[in-house]
């Protein structure tokens, strides 16, 4: 995704589709999943970038993740179902990235607020070694029904955005 002086930030969507069961503290979960690692070899507090835009897409038949990186350095992909597409446009409600496009309905919001309020409480150690501009972040992350158009197959989206404050 990013490659210059101070380092890089490589992803690597290792899961995009899979069926997932889970057990754990006595309940069990089976859905779909997806999975993706990221590798930083640059603090996040020093990426040059202003506005991140992420998420992902899975229903029985497909997936659909993006990104939308905008900044001093931009940058804008998606992969849908393993093949990489161009978006053209990116909002909260709409992925435009030929030949798909995603609608996306019904958001529930599951985090909002700064980076240091919706981690910290649970991780303080973490406000003792990170910069303090990096729990200045703000986050929201919503989940929402969706649908890709010309595809029958309706599913989840989890999407979220990041604002680097000045």
């Amino acid at each position: 995704m990013f490659q210059g002086p101070a380092g890089s930030v490589i992803r690597d969507c290792v899961q995009p589709r899979s069926i997932v069961h889970v057990r754990a503290m006595g309940s069990e979960f089976t859905g779909i999943g997806y999975a993706h690692r990221v590798a930083l070899t640059v603090p996040p507090w020093q990426l040059p970038i202003h506005n991140l835009s992420r998420g992902r897409f899975v229903s029985g038949t497909d997936s659909l993740a993006w990104i939308d990186w905008r900044g001093p350095y931009s940058t804008r992909y998606a992969v849908h179902n393993g093949v990489e597409c161009e978006p053209i446009s990116v909002s909260d409600s709409e992925i435009v990235a030929p030949p798909v496009g995603l609608s996306m309905k019904d958001s529930l919001s599951l985090r909002s607020g700064t980076l240091g309020s919706n981690f910290l409480p649970g991780a303080p150690t973490l406000g003792r070694i990170l910069p303090r501009a990096f729990f200045a972040i703000e986050q929201k992350q919503s989940l929402s029904q969706g649908r890709l158009n010309g595809h029958s197959g309706a599913g989840w989206v989890i999407h979220e955005t990041l604002s680097w404050k000045a």
